[in-house]
């Protein structure tokens, strides 16, 4: 919500600096006659109300937005990489997504006939969910080769990193086209 929030107020920021820089390009330049200028000077300065008070607020928001993103920009996040975190005798544990997904692939790919690999870790409460995209060589069947990877993946993760896998997904994206090679004859 609030990352929703941070756009819309950079966009809003965006649009009236966009706007004030091409006021202030027309004026430099020229393009507005100086009776304009010194009439609009005159209304912020000490003419209608109205438009004093709106010339505040706008320049009172502005002043926000600019502190807000100046805080947003030095402020340092401190989820800088997802992890799922486990407590022992001993202290905190922390083992990035990142790793469980690379335990994953290394285990899948191991599998004969995957050519390609994606993988998606998703920590839940029964464990971890993890999605393998895969392409496939297509000389294998489908259904030994995705079970043997299931096993190999929920295996290799459990033992390596002692977090418990709930499930194991494969989705077969596609089969891969092997180069086809021509031999040539000489007579």
């Amino acid at each position: 919500m609030i990352k929703v929030l941070d756009r819309l107020l950079l966009f809003l920021y965006s649009l009236v600096i966009g706007i004030a820089s091409i006021v202030a390009i027309v004026v430099a330049s020229g393009g507005v006659e100086r009776d304009f200028l010194t009439d609009a000077v005159a209304n912020v300065d000490g003419g209608s109300v109205s438009v004093q008070t709106t010339v505040i607020v706008i320049a009172a928001l502005l002043l926000l937005f600019s502190l807000r993103f100046f805080i947003v920009s030095v402020k340092r996040d401190g989820s800088s990489a997802p992890s799922i975190n486990q407590r022992t005798d001993h202290g905190e544990i922390r083992i990035s997504v990142e790793t469980v997904e690379n335990i994953a692939l290394k285990a899948a790919s191991r599998t004969k006939g995957v050519k390609d690999l994606r993988a998606r870790v998703h920590a839940a409460d029964s464990g971890l969910k993890i999605v393998v995209r895969a392409f496939i060589d297509g000389e294998t069947a489908i259904p030994s080769l995705s079970e043997e990877m299931q096993k190999s993946i929920a295996q290799q993760v459990e033992e390596t990193t002692g977090i418990p896998v709930a499930e194991v997904s494969v989705y077969i994206a596609n089969v891969t086209q092997a180069p086809t090679t021509f031999k040539s004859r000489v007579e």
